[in-house]
C-alpha cells in the first residue's frame, strides 16, 4: 500500500506551531514510507476564512523547508460533490431532514445542561414523516448515526479506543443554509484524495468516531488513524501564547533557525533512543508512529533556543551572513553595504560561537557594521591605566607590516608587546577589544583585528588616545 497522507489547515490566522509539527509529522511519516503529503486547505467556514491566511501557510510551510506533494486543494471548491455525497446518504434511508428551529435546538441544550449531560440532539425528526414538517423551517440534514453496541477504533498512537454508540448523536451533515460540516467534509475529501493514513491532534478524537460511520455508511475504506497528543506549556497547562502558541512566522522573527525548530519539534512527543540533534536526513530515515507518546509533550523555549544555538554553529557562515543582514537592519536601523558583509562573512566563524539566536547574533555583529560606542564595561576598561596600555598598542601596531596582519601573528606580536612590557596578555587583550568593539566581550581579538584590517583597526583606537 502506497502511504498517502495530508496536513488540512483552516485559514483562519497564522500556521500555529502544534499546527506546525502535525505537519511534519505527516511530512516525515510519508517521506519514510516513500509517500505523498497533500495538503488541503480546509475553508468552508467563510466567515472566518481569508486569503492572508492561506498565504501565511503557504509561508510558513516554506520557510520550515516542509514541502507538499501535488496542488493545493480547497475544500470549499468541493462543496458540490459534498452535496452530492448527502443526496446518496439520503437515497440510502442513512440520512433525514431535521426540521428543527433554533429555539428548539436551544431548549434541549438547556435540558442537558440543566442535568449535567453533555448537550446533543435528541432525535426526534430521525423517524418522522417530511409530511409533518412545519412550512416555515428550512431544514438541516442530519446522519443516522447507529444507537447501539458500540464502535471501537485502532488507533496507532492512542491504541484501541472504544465509544458507546449513544453517546454519538445524529449529526448535521448539511446545515439549513445548504453548507456541508466539517465532519461531512473531512470524510469526502480524505477519501477522494486517497487518503492512506489521517495523522493530527488528539482533539479531534471524538470526530475519529462520527467519521468512521459516514466512510461505513458510504462503502468507503477508513483510513489508519493516529491522534498526537497535544503540546502543553512548561507548567503542564494548555498552549498559549506566553508558552509559545505563536504563528511559525514569529519564530522566524525571533530569531530561530527552520532547522531547530524541526528538530524541537519532532522531539515534543517522538523520540529515537537518546537522540537529541537529529538531521532531516536521520528523521526520515527513523520516523515511525509507534515512537510517538501517548502523554501531551511540554514547550520548553530555553531547550528550543539551546538547540538554536546548536545549529547557528553549524550553519554555513555565507548563509548566516545572508540571514543577519536583515536583522541588523530591522531591528537596528543600519545599512548594511559590501564592505559591511564581507566583514560579516569573514568573521562569521568567531560571532556565531557566542549566539544562540539570529537576534543575538545581529546584536553581536554590530562592531562590524559601524564605529561602536562603549560601553559602561568598556569605559571602565579604557581609563586612564587601559588608555596608556591602548597607547603602547598603537605604537607597536603601526610599526607593524601589513603583511604580517594576519590572525596568528597578530597574536604572537600582541603576546610579545605584552611581554616587553611585563603584563598579562589579558591586561593588553581588553583594551583592545573595548576600543575594537565596544564591549568587554567579543570573538578573538585578533580574530577581529585580521577582519577589519590594519587601516580600521587604528582608525578605532587613536580617536580614543586624543587628549
Amino acid at each position: 500500500m502506497s502511504v498517502i497522507v495530508r496536513f488540512a489547515p483552516s485559514p483562519t490566522g497564522y500556521l500555529h506551531i502544534g499546527s506546525a509539527r502535525t505537519a511534519l509529522f505527516n511530512w516525515l511519516f510519508a517521506r519514510h514510507h516513500g509517500g505523498k503529503m497533500l495538503l488541503r486547505i480546509e475553508d468552508t467556514d467563510r466567515v472566518r476564512s481569508t486569503l492572508e491566511a492561506v498565504e501565511a501557510i503557504y509561508k510558513g510551510l516554506e520557510w520550515l523547508e516542509i514541502g507538499w506533494d501535488e496542488t493545493p486543494v480547497h475544500q470549499f471548491d468541493r462543496m458540490e460533490r459534498h452535496v452530492d455525497v448527502v443526496k446518496e446518504l439520503l437515497s440510502k434511508g442513512l440520512a433525514y431532514y431535521c426540521y428543527c428551529t433554533p429555539e428548539e435546538l436551544e431548549a434541549m441544550r438547556e435540558e442537558a445542561r440543566s442535568k449535567g449531560l453533555p448537550p446533543r440532539y435528541d432525535g426526534r425528526w430521525r423517524n418522522r414523516s417530511p409530511e409533518e414538517a412545519p412550512k416555515d423551517v428550512t431544514p438541516a440534514i442530519r446522519f443516522k448515526s447507529p444507537q447501539e453496541g458500540n464502535t471501537l477504533i485502532h488507533d496507532f498512537v492512542q491504541g484501541e479506543v472504544k465509544i458507546s454508540n449513544e453517546q454519538l448523536d445524529d449529526m448535521i451533515l448539511l446545515r439549513a443554509d445548504g453548507t456541508p460540516t466539517f465532519n461531512l467534509s473531512v470524510v469526502i475529501d480524505d477519501h477522494d484524495m486517497g487518503i492512506t493514513h489521517v495523522i493530527r491532534g488528539d482533539d479531534h478524537l471524538t470526530n475519529m468516531f462520527r467519521q468512521f460511520h459516514i466512510f461505513k455508511a458510504m462503502d468507503w475504506k477508513v483510513p489508519h488513524y493516529a491522534h498526537i497528543p497535544l503540546i502543553h506549556g512548561p507548567d503542564g497547562a494548555k498552549l498559549s501564547k506566553r508558552h509559545g502558541a505563536l504563528g511559525v512566522e514569529a519564530y522566524r522573527d525571533m530569531g530561530f533557525l527552520p532547522e531547530a525548530l524541526r528538530n524541537y519539534l519532532l522531539r515534543l512527543g517522538w523520540s529515537h533512543g537518546n537522540a537529541e540533534i537529529i538531521s532531516t536526513e536521520e528523521a526520515i530515515e527513523w520516523f515511525d508512529l509507534n515512537h510517538v507518546g501517548r502523554s501531551a509533550a511540554r514547550f520548553d523555549f530555553v531547550k528550543l533556543t539551546n538547540l538554536n544555538g546548536h545549529y547557528l554553529r553549524a550553519a554555513d557562515n555565507n548563509r548566516l551572513v545572508n540571514l543577519v543582514v536583515p536583522f541588523i537592519e530591522k531591528n537596528h536601523g543600519l545599512s548594511v553595504n559590501s564592505e559591511g558583509r564581507d566583514f560579516l562573512r569573514r568573521g562569521m566563524e568567531g560571532l556565531k560561537q557566542r549566539a544562540k539566536t539570529m537576534i543575538e547574533l545581529a546584536e553581536n555583529s554590530l562592531f562590524y557594521i559601524h564605529l561602536p560606542t562603549l560601553d559602561e564595561a568598556a569605559q571602565k576598561i579604557l581609563n586612564a591605566e587601559g588608555l596608556q596600555i591602548l597607547k603602547i598598542i598603537e605604537d607597536y601596531l603601526t610599526a607593524l607590516p601589513e603583511v604580517s596582519w594576519t590572525e596568528l601573528q597578530l597574536e604572537d606580536y600582541v603576546r610579545e608587546i605584552a611581554e616587553k612590557n611585563d603584563l598579562k596578555l589579558g591586561k593588553v587583550a581588553q583594551p583592545i577589544r573595548a576600543a575594537l568593539t565596544g564591549k568587554n566581550v567579543s570573538p578573538s581579538i585578533f580574530e577581529i583585528m585580521h577582519v577589519l584590517g590594519k587601516d580600521k583597526t587604528l582608525e578605532r583606537i587613536r580617536p580614543l588616545l586624543k587628549p
